[in-house]
């Protein structure tokens, strides 16, 4: 029985930092997009939605882009959280970098805001995973 006051926060605890490395990684993904220097025009190929959740969903906006880059290859890349103004058809400025263009972006450089929003969820994320360590740690040895 004492193995759920361990399993349950460690399990937490992994969850919050897999999100924090998720967040973190899609971060520096779009930080390099904008200092990249490359943008190109693109083709908005589909717009669609994904809903997840149960009784609260939440539904996310997703559009699939295609553009040409300098030394001609042709990038298709799919993007959550964009413009829902933005349809099949439209076309937009995409940033990206010369080494990785699968790893564009359609939205506009807003890294002031990308990443204080980045800071306050890995500093929520922290005290979380914080929290999992001091009840973990703070458990009596010697049983209940």
């Amino acid at each position: 029985m004492d193995v759920i006051f361990y399993a349950a926060p460690a399990f937490i605890a992994c969850v919050a930092l897999a999100i924090g490395y998720a967040v973190l990684r899609r971060t520096l993904q779009l930080r390099a997009a904008w200092r990249g220097g490359l943008t190109a025009e693109a083709r908005c190929l589909r717009a669609y939605t994904k809903s997840r959740g149960g009784d609260h969903p939440r539904t996310v906006q997703h559009h699939v882009y295609e553009f040409t880059t300098r030394e001609g290859g042709t990038v298709r890349f799919d993007e959550e959280g964009g413009a829902a103004t933005t349809v099949a058809g439209d076309v937009v400025v995409v940033h990206y970098t010369d080494r990785r263009p699968e790893h564009a972006t359609a939205r506009e450089p807003r890294p002031l805001a990308n990443l204080t929003g980045t800071v306050f969820l890995l500093g929520f994320l922290g005290l979380v995973v914080g929290f999992c360590v001091y009840f973990v740690a703070d458990l009596p040895t010697d049983g209940f």
